[in-house]
């Protein structure tokens, strides 16, 4: 069936129950969603370094503060495996104004309670994670809403939603230290309130979308035993792993690195973000046309080298940009092409399920190399060593790719 086809039946289906939505809104909208909540998920990292440096939470070590970046990005990554077996059953429709609404709490909390207690920060940190499972929720709601000679390129587009980080890197340092420490979670609660109310009123599942009747336990155990779960899980804790883990790093690492101000090492970080977010739709588009396979070497190639580069510390300027933005472009186009491949072998109703799984393992794979860079640097001074450990997985994961992952997309 054409896509063209396949959009008229959608339209059809949906105007049958009396509400017309075409796939590009619905698109639309599950991108918006995504970014929002990723900008939420995201504010804490940012303002790390000023926490340490204002000495409002008492005196923070390194490691301090890369477990307080990082403690919503594992609650938000394992929360992914139920919210998105939960979007199996329920759907886009309900999830999405769910999970957004959820994500407010946490943000009000650390707004106006949590600013001035370490522990308290790690309390709002370790909910605010729930913005992150926003991702489980718009794979299996976008798929369901296109043809598979599409999918790539869409679950592609809805994927670049992640540059809500971008948002968060761009104006939430501006926001604290121009208008106050309250308004960047003030702002994006409000955002964040504001649609939800929109996603409630304008999104609709896809018509046909088959609903599972088994059990969320026994759908959970079946997702996690088809070999292209666990396959995934490895290709995506390594490709958005990589992001997330830079993406709330970054500025620490430049800061520390390169003596870069926090404001110089957020925009640089928000340069990253954007070549990243970029890159997503175009591996997924590129996926369509060649097959996810060769994306996927090649994205972990290029962070090889990258990382291998980068592990030098060489002149930010010159070589040491190139090493990050070429990391950057590689990391998103191997996060598109990764569930390019899912899409391609996975039965649309587990879509949700195994979504849940692989986006968990990519925000694990996010979590551990803050922890890894943090202890490094506390005990050499020197960021090389993980950033050659980086290099060494991705260089794995190029020959799993090559071998088993190949063998299961054919």
């Amino acid at each position: 069936m054409s896509s063209t086809s396949m959009a008229d039946q959608n339209l059809r289906g949906a105007g049958a129950v009396g509400v017309r939505r075409s796939p590009g809104l619905m698109l639309l909208m599950a991108t918006l969603g995504f970014a929002v909540n990723f900008w939420a998920w995201a504010l804490l990292s940012p303002l790390g370094p000023l926490f340490r440096e204002k000495g409002t939470l008492g005196a923070l070590s390194e490691s301090d503060v890369a477990l307080l970046v990082a403690v919503p990005v594992v609650v938000g990554s394992l929360g992914r495996v139920v919210v998105g077996a939960l979007t199996d059953r329920y759907g886009g429709r309900v999830m999405f104004p769910l999970v957004s609404a959820a994500t407010i709490v946490p943000i009000v909390f650390i707004a106006f309670f949590a600013q001035t207690s370490y522990l308290a920060l790690l309390v709002g940190g370790f909910f605010l994670g729930i913005g992150g499972t926003a991702f489980a929720v718009g794979v299996p709601f976008v798929n369901a809403w296109f043809p598979p000679e599409r999918r790539g390129l869409a679950i592609g587009v809805f994927g670049a939603g992640m540059g809500g980080t971008a948002i968060s890197a761009l104006t939430t340092v501006k926001l604290y230290t121009n208008v106050g420490d309250k308004a960047p979670f003030l702002i994006t609660a409000v955002v964040l309130a504001g649609y939800a109310v929109a996603a409630w009123l304008v999104m609709r599942d896809a018509p046909g979308r088959v609903v599972p009747t088994t059990s969320l336990a026994s759908r959970l155990a079946a997702n996690a035993r088809l070999p292209i779960a666990w396959q995934a899980c490895i290709l995506y804790a390594v490709a958005f792993g990589g992001y997330v883990a830079f993406s709330v790093y970054l500025p620490s690492y430049l800061k520390v690195a390169y003596g870069l101000t926090p404001a110089d090492a957020a925009n640089r970080m928000a340069g990253f973000v954007v070549v990243a977010v970029l890159m997503r739709p175009v591996g997924g588009w590129l996926s369509d046309r060649f097959g996810a396979i060769p994306v996927l070497a090649g994205s972990y190639a290029v962070v090889v080298v990258g990382a291998g580069v980068a592990s030098t510390t060489p002149l930010l300027e010159h070589v040491g940009t190139i090493a990050f933005l070429g990391m950057a472009a590689a990391l998103g186009a191997g996060s598109g092409a990764t569930f390019a491949l899912v899409a391609k072998v996975t039965d649309p109703a587990r879509v949700g399920g195994v979504t849940g799984l692989v986006g968990a393992a990519g925000g694990l794979g996010g979590f551990v190399p803050p922890l890894v860079m943090g202890y490094v640097y506390g005990r050499t001074d020197s960021y090389a060593i993980g950033l050659v450990l980086l290099a060494v997985t991705a260089a794995l994961t190029l020959v799993l790719t090559l071998t088993v992952v190949r063998r299961t997309a054919a």
